[in-house]
């Protein structure tokens, strides 16, 4: 076992987004919601995260504005503590320590803070809702005590509980029961549906949501009805109205702050707005891609938010536009393609909604796109037969795609695509479709190496023969491009074969037959040798890259890891390891083993010729890892230590059973992180902006040369917007500014600068001088103007201009008034 205290594994993105309802802030300009361990601030117009806060240990299970402070959020956690954050400015202001799990937070409009934990109910564990009085502290850390219990069993879901008429009474549903507390009257009324009839199961409660001003409960159901109840303070005189759209079960429903409509969703993928008094009349959005999961309202109602199934949030206006989409690590039952990282845009690649495939960014925790594959419309029934895409394979340059899509109807219906690079869109195109290219299901592909003259791709089907594919020419008097067709087809003793791997140069290729591996060449289509280590089925095949090129690797469906030398054509060693994936880092000659079983999973790195692992861990993460890669990095780590160089070139992420996507990060590398994190400090006066960082640095030029000119001339031009009585009249408010036709002539005048130029050497002309004559003799209030020499300095020393009758009275009213600062606008000197 080799130490790795300087290497630990860390989250890097891929945590839903959709777990818990999101939370929009009161002007409607963030959109917060809870991701794994984090939480994460959305910007609603850009869709940018602003802060990611990080302080809790466990899955955040609950966020919730603060009522008497709406810059302020409350978080719970599965950690046992509530945690109190300043979300514009990320920052943790106290935790409190409830020492329980918490599965969820409510918070009345009266400030009153909920909470749904683990209760003891007959010696069995069960959920209760308690109320909970935060104390008043200074403290960053205080210990929260005496909680009292209004429900004794309730769901975990959020959902199933709301709050209504401002905090009166508290609503819980669960199986098929409906709960009311009222505060102020201690008073506790339960409704129940139905149990007798064959469709009781259906009728079950699946989320409820309380009208603001009116008494009147809604709540969804198994079998797409809405209920509204009503007269639901006495027990025996409650009434309610049903109505019908969905063909589901409701996951969702929301009233809007005015209580005016009621949003509802369900796995038709539509949000439905419902006209409240007047039910059938209702207003629908479709088409939002994949089921609602939740649905929040601004506190103004200007903006909606749906949480679908697919690890998304959707942004609307007034139910009627799209304006905004945050889509996070699509996370489906399972990733059936393997994981591949684009070498254009860095990006990992996988399944990503049905028919699709994702280019999720890793640097940003953000999805770049999506690529129809299957383009069809999905359709959103249980039990429909659909094609889904099974495997896909990307070359080394990025220039080709190509994927396997199939459907699982009465006979198994399977298309291979090849897709090319177009630099002009900057996306894949369809370029070839092969219907049926094996009689049976495709078990592996994999790209030829970039370095061979014509690239070729291998795929391995379970009808016992792999096939060759490259591209070819057209003849040149066709106008068509090149497209894929089949080179060779090849099987080995009626055997079937499981996986194929190339070497790192292209000059051989490996394909497993059962407990033989079978070595090709390329170049000729010729079996060049025979590998073979019973018992136990090849499951994974792996060539050595760089000096152990010359090793083979293969594990076994019988716990056996094998390493073959192809100079001598035998074993080298052999290990007992029950190996679930086998990954060759394609920069180094490192190798990752993961070995384990359902509950855990252990990790192995290794060099081929060194049998004995340079860096082990144990109980790696839960579950079973079958899906991982090796991202290359853009800077090399040259600072590691011994037990960590093994990710100096390259990182590597792995998926968990829950989709969580985890890697490794040593010391250097996070301090290198915190240390270009800290941004300096900029003047608040500045907007930092992308336009400012654009234009920025060309000012600055522009302002050095400027400077340099005027010091070379040694006449320093004092810019009047420079002046601080300029600064403070422009930004003074108007409303306490004297009149404009005051300030009107003594501003304009402040204005005026005493420039010389090339202009006053200029000689004036005979009808200016005719004009300005004629202007002399027809005021005859003016005072004569003496003409100014050539080159003539003004003396500062020389008194002001002559002022007209109407002018001086003017100024003594000025003067009349308590203006002192703008006697710094008269008093400032060019």
């Amino acid at each position: 076992m080799v130490a790795h205290a300087d290497t630990r594994v860390v989250h890097r993105g891929g945590s839903k987004i959709n777990f818990r309802e999101p939370v929009i802030t009161q002007d409607s300009r963030f959109l917060i919601c809870a991701s794994g361990e984090c939480i994460k601030v959305f910007s609603t117009s850009t869709e940018e995260c602003i802060h990611h806060l990080q302080g809790h240990t466990d899955l955040v299970t609950g966020l919730v504005l603060n009522p008497s402070n709406h810059l302020q959020l409350y978080s719970c956690s599965e950690d046992g503590t509530i945690r109190l954050w300043d979300f514009t400015d990320g920052i943790l202001i106290r935790t409190y320590n409830v020492r329980r799990r918490i599965l969820s937070i409510h918070v009345s409009a009266k400030g009153v803070v909920f909470l749904v934990i683990p209760v003891k109910r007959n010696k069995k564990e069960k959920f209760g809702l308690v109320s909970l009085t935060l104390p008043p502290s200074v403290e960053q850390h205080v210990v929260a005590k005496g909680h009292s219990i209004v429900f004794r069993s309730v769901s975990p879901d959020p959902k199933c509980i709301a709050f209504g008429q401002g905090g009166e009474y508290v609503a819980s549903v669960k199986a098929n029961l409906l709960h009311v507390y009222f505060f102020k009257k201690k008073m506790f009324y339960r409704f129940a549906l139905g149990t007798a009839d064959k469709k009781a199961a259906r009728n079950a409660f699946t989320c409820v949501a309380c009208h603001p001003t009116d008494d009147c409960i809604a709540t969804g159901h198994g079998d797409g009805k809405i209920r509204f109840w009503r007269n639901f303070n006495r027990e025996k005189e409650y009434t309610f109205s049903t109505v019908h759209w969905h063909h589901s079960g409701v996951n969702a429903l929301c009233f809007t702050p005015e209580g005016t409509n009621l949003l509802s969703g369900g796995l038709e993928s539509v949000l439905v707005q419902w006209r409240y008094g007047q039910e059938g009349e209702k207003d629908f959005l479709p088409r939002l891609g994949s089921s609602i999961k939740e649905i929040t309202v601004s506190p103004d109602g200007s903006l909606f938010c749906t949480s679908h199934t697919d690890n998304k949030i959707t942004v609307i206006q007034n139910c009627t536009k799209v304006s905004a989409v945050i889509q996070g690590l699509v996370h489906g039952d399972s990733v059936k393609t393997a994981l591949m990282v684009d070498p254009r845009t860095k990006a990992l690649v996988l399944n990503g909604k049905p028919g699709h495939l994702q280019f999720y960014s890793l640097q940003r925790d953000q999805q770049l796109y999506n690529l129809d594959i299957v383009q069809q419309e999905f359709i959103h029934q249980l039990n429909l037969d659909q094609f889904e895409v099974v495997k896909a394979a990307l070359d080394s340059r990025g220039s080709w795609l190509a994927t396997v899509e199939q459907r699982s109807a009465k006979e198994v219906e399977i298309n291979l695509k090849l897709w090319a690079f177009d630099e002009h869109t900057q996306s894949f195109v369809l370029n070839t479709t092969i219907t049926a290219p094996h009689d049976g299901l495709i078990s592996e592909m994999c790209f030829s190496p970039s370095g061979q003259t014509t690239t070729t791709l291998v795929t391995v089907s379970l009808d016992g023969h792999f096939k060759a594919w490259q591209l070819t020419q057209p003849d040149p008097s066709d106008d068509e491009e090149p497209s894929w067709s089949c080179d060779f087809v090849g099987d080995y003793h009626n055997l079937v074969p499981k996986c194929c791997c190339f070497s790192a140069d292209g000059s051989l290729l490996a394909v497993s037959f059962q407990e033989v591996v079978t070595v090709w060449s390329p170049a000729s289509w010729d079996l060049l040798t025979t590998l073979s280590q019973p018992p136990g089925a090849i499951q994974d095949l792996c060539f050595g890259r760089l000096s152990c090129s010359k090793y083979l690797l293969g594990a076994t469906d019988k716990n056996l890891l094998c390493c073959w030398n192809l100079l001598t054509c035998s074993l080298e060693w052999s290990t007992s390891l029950d190996v679930s994936l086998l990954l060759a880092d394609p920069l180094s000659e490192n190798v990752a083993a993961f070995c384990g079983t359902a509950k855990t999973t252990d990790l192995f790195v290794f060099r081929p010729s060194e049998p004995r692992p340079h860096f082990s861990q144990r109980a790696l993460c839960t579950g079973r890892v079958t899906r991982a890669v090796f991202a290359p990095r853009e800077d090399p780590l040259d600072s590691c230590e011994e037990s960590s160089q093994w990710l100096n070139c390259s990182q590597l992420y792995f998926l968990t059973h829950n989709m969580e996507l985890l890697t490794f990060l040593t010391k250097p590398e996070e301090e290198r992180l915190m240390a270009s994190s800290k941004q300096p400090t900029i003047d608040d006066s500045v907007a930092m902006t992308p336009f400012y960082l654009l234009l920025g640095k060309h000012r600055k030029q522009q302002q050095e040369e400027r400077d340099m000119l005027s010091s070379q001339s040694g006449v320093r031009t004092l810019l009047p917007q420079g002046s601080v009585a300029i600064k403070e009249l422009l930004h003074t408010p108007a409303h306490v500014l004297p009149s404009t036709s005051i300030l009107c002539s003594m501003f304009v005048s402040s204005l005026l600068l005493s420039v010389s130029d090339s202009r006053d050497e200029e000689q004036p002309t005979e009808e200016e001088m005719e004009s300005e004559k004629e202007e002399e003799d027809s005021d005859e209030e003016m005072a004569a103007v003496h003409p100014r020499p050539e080159h003539e300095t003004p003396d500062p020393r020389a008194p002001g201009p002559v002022l007209t009758k109407a002018e001086q009275r003017e100024l003594r009213e000025v003067k009349k008034l308590d203006y002192n600062w703008i006697r710094g606008i008269v008093d400032s000197k060019p």
